[in-house]
């Protein structure tokens, strides 16, 4: 063998070995490295609203009817609070909470299959969240939303109330109870 075959063939084996090695190297699992970074949405903050998470059956207060059944999860790794409505006379909804950290407010969308949307805001105040906005009526009227959450004896119980008036009187428009289902 000629030493330009001998080269050549040197060249070919240590280019077999250095593929070996790579694959060798590429299945060995090693640990990441611990960052200095905490996990995005780990703050106290963004479990706020955890009381609210589950799998329910919705009742109205005043008569006790069922209502809806609703499943509550987190989701986007747990950086969103997902409500999936399911209403038993085929109304159904989806909302997505958020903490806004930047801003120091709690964010929701809700959106329905009858094309409504509502933008609510606010804050953990006295153990409830209490989110705020202003959407239109169907006649076009603006009309003020106030939500609350709060988690009470055998589950969670969340109130609305609206204002026509820019929030000077306000009119009840729901009140449920979410219980775990069965």
């Amino acid at each position: 063998m000629n030493i330009r075959h001998q080269r050549f063939a040197l060249g070919l084996a240590g280019l077999v070995l250095l593929c070996l090695v790579a694959q060798l190297v590429s299945s060995i699992s090693v640990p990441a490295a611990q960052s200095a970074t905490p996990a995005p949405c780990s703050a106290p903050e963004y479990h706020q609203f955890d009381f609210w998470l589950g799998d329910w059956d919705v009742f109205d207060i005043a008569t006790n009817a069922k209502d809806s059944r609703v499943r509550v999860t987190r989701i986007l790794d747990g950086c969103v609070v997902h409500e999936d409505y399911q209403s038993v006379d085929g109304h159904k909804g989806e909302s997505f909470s958020i903490y806004d950290a930047s801003r120091k407010v709690w964010h929701q969308t809700w959106v329905t299959n009858r094309g409504r949307l509502l933008v609510i805001e606010g804050r953990l105040e006295d153990g409830s969240i209490i989110l705020r906005g202003v959407d239109r009526t169907a006649a076009g009227e603006e009309r003020h939303i106030r939500g609350t959450w709060k988690p009470v004896e055998g589950g969670v119980r969340e109130t609305a109330f609206t204002s026509l008036d820019g929030g000077k009187t306000w009119q009840p428009w729901f009140d449920l109870m979410f219980r775990a289902h069965k």
